[in-house]
């Protein structure tokens, strides 16, 4: 069974008097422990489909399957806890509350589970520790550059032990040198951890990261291949 299958997804827009068409009759599957880059001009539907994938939205019509269950059908109450359980989320801007450390802002998603503060520092810990920032874990974001700042946001959604990591632009702020490292600790979690990771870049360089590259153009895929690596 394919953590992720769409089947035929459309999504339309009601703007008025005016409808606009997103995405229309998008089928595919991604296996567990894939890294899958989506690329595409702005307006090509990336950003929408991400959001699909990540239950933020629901297709106007078509179906999404993750992990076998037909989310697209799902309440918005039960979305979110889909959200909380399955997904990880890294986002262009980190979106990391600024007057909180570091081992904090990783722990949240567990503070909205109910877990008791204990277990929350232990694997919040752990998160920090496998993207390298165990020693900064007092830090507020201020007090971190913006590669630091990725880690944690990466750190916080790996910590519920997620399904899918998905990343929009997720070296979107960051110089090439961090852009690089940031990729680079994509690449290892997926290999060593067998995380699945769907990331939206608009950068040839960084979805050579990747090890398949889906590509949107009018609300359609339009290329699907695997990403050759030299060496």
């Amino acid at each position: 069974m394919s953590l992720i299958e769409v089947k035929d997804i459309c999504r339309t827009y009601d703007l008025g008097d005016v409808k606009v068409s997103a995405l229309c009759g998008v089928s595919l599957e991604i296996e567990k422990g894939e890294f899958v880059s989506i690329m595409g001009p702005s307006g090509s539907g990336k950003s929408t489909f991400m959001n699909i994938l990540g239950c933020l939205d629901k297709p106007t019509s078509g179906n999404y399957f993750l992990e076998g269950t037909n989310v697209s059908k799902l309440s918005r109450d039960e979305l979110a806890g889909i959200r909380n359980k399955k997904i990880g989320f890294v986002f262009q801007g980190f979106n990391l509350l600024p007057r909180t450390t570091a081992l904090e802002n990783v722990e949240l998603p567990l503070l909205y589970d109910g877990m008791n503060a204990k277990q929350r520092k232990e694997l919040a810990i752990e998160a920090l520790r496998k993207v390298g920032l165990e020693e900064r874990i007092d830090h507020y974001p201020n007090q971190l550059s913006g590669g630091q700042q990725q880690r944690v946001a990466i750190a916080r959604a790996l910590v519920n032990n997620a399904s899918l990591i998905l990343a929009d632009e997720p070296t979107g702020n960051l110089d090439s040198k961090t852009s690089f490292e940031i990729m680079e600790l994509f690449v290892k979690l997926n290999a060593e951890k067998n995380i699945t990771i769907v990331i939206v870049t608009h950068e040839n360089d960084i979805a050579a990261f990747s090890r398949r590259m889906i590509r949107f153009l009018d609300g359609s895929v339009v290329n699907d291949m695997k990403v050759v690596k030299n060496g």
